[in-house]
């Protein structure tokens, strides 16, 4: 979207001026609280790479670098239940085979030139009046058409391995992420559940939980399922 390319851009602007800014955001933990900002190296998928457990070539996620600081955030303010030594990344399954190596990496290739011009100032102007502006973005058969399709592969300590599934209906970027904007509202107003966790900075998933996840599912055209 418009939007959200905007503020990528305005990022990269104020990361090519702030090394201390820099140092912050390339931290995956720096959105935990204050005496949790550390943690054992993270998987993080910068280039192609043939996935062990689906087969699928897998490619950078743009919005990686911001969903797995929120993940970590929810693990700690969870105090940690799935131990210290808890991973977590997410990229984007671009096919198998021959087909699907070179999707990764044409996709992987364009990511990184975009990076590269948005960091050089005159680029980055150019790049700007090229790309969508803010507001710009899915027409609204789009956003009612739209629909994403996650896979969550998780394994333990032991190597027991678990995979869950999570769909929705309409354009994530819009129509679907609108939905749950409105039932985390809704979450707060009707549900006493939702009010447990107190005052402060808390995601979702842990200032909501259950009641999240049931008013997702019976209103927002999500499924959760494990596989």
């Amino acid at each position: 979207s418009g939007g959200t390319i905007a503020s990528m851009l305005n990022m990269f602007k104020e990361l090519s001026e702030d090394p201390a800014l820099r140092k912050v955001l390339s931290n995956p933990f720096s959105l935990a609280p204050v005496g949790m900002q550390t943690g054992p190296r993270q998987p993080e998928v910068t280039l192609p790479r043939r996935e062990k457990d689906s087969g699928q070539w897998l490619a950078p996620f743009v919005m990686a670098a911001i969903n797995t600081k929120i993940v970590h955030r929810s693990h700690a303010l969870l105090e940690r239940p799935w131990g210290d030594a808890f991973e977590y990344d997410e990229a984007m399954w671009m096919g198998t085979g021959l087909a699907g190596s070179l999707r990764a990496g044409g996709l992987t290739a364009g990511l990184g030139g975009m990076l590269g011009i948005a960091a050089i100032g005159p680029l980055r102007k150019l790049l700007e009046k090229a790309l969508p502006a803010p507001g710009e973005g899915p027409t609204p058969e789009q956003q009612v058409n739209g629909y994403f399709d996650l896979r969550f592969f998780a394994e333990d300590d032991e190597g027991k391995q678990l995979t869950a599934k999570v769909t929705g209906q309409g354009d994530p970027g819009y129509g679907s992420t609108g939905k749950m904007l409105g039932e985390a509202a809704v979450c707060l107003a009707r549900d006493d559940t939702a009010l447990v966790a107190g005052g402060g900075l808390w995601t979702p998933a842990t200032a909501f939980a259950e009641p999240m996840l049931q008013r997702l599912t019976e209103n927002a055209g999500l499924r959760f399922e494990t596989l």
